[in-house]
């Protein structure tokens, strides 16, 4: 079994900061991808940004230049860099990790989520 535990959220003003990370652990083979999705309230789960095991990341129009997701592979673990926060990003994180092994098969874990809240 494969556990993501996220920490970072909070309640940040508007302009301000914030660090999400999420470590994986357990029965893990090979990460090939890990990333942040978040969901406001009323509104569909959707991508904010990704990394693959190659380095390569991807975000979010919405967040592009303002977020920056890292990771650390030794320690199998994500980090969401957010800066310039604004209203529209408060939401639930969650963070998610794709699986790869042997087989060829993958599997996709989630975290339990972590609230985000861009208020002054």
């Amino acid at each position: 079994q494969v556990q993501l535990v996220e920490s970072g959220g909070g309640l940040v003003q508007p302009g301000g900061s914030l660090r999400l990370s999420c470590a994986a652990s357990g029965s893990i083979i090979s990460i090939n991808a890990m990333g942040w999705y978040r969901q406001a309230p009323g509104k569909e789960r959707e991508l904010v940004a990704q990394i693959i095991s190659g380095g390569s990341a991807n975000y979010a129009d919405s967040v592009k230049g303002r977020f920056t997701i890292s990771r650390d592979n030794a320690k199998n673990t994500v980090y969401l860099q957010m800066n310039s926060l604004k209203p529209e990003d408060t939401a639930v994180y969650y963070c998610n990790a794709l699986l790869g092994y042997p087989s060829g098969s993958y599997s996709d874990y989630w975290g339990q989520g972590t609230q985000v809240t861009v208020s002054s």
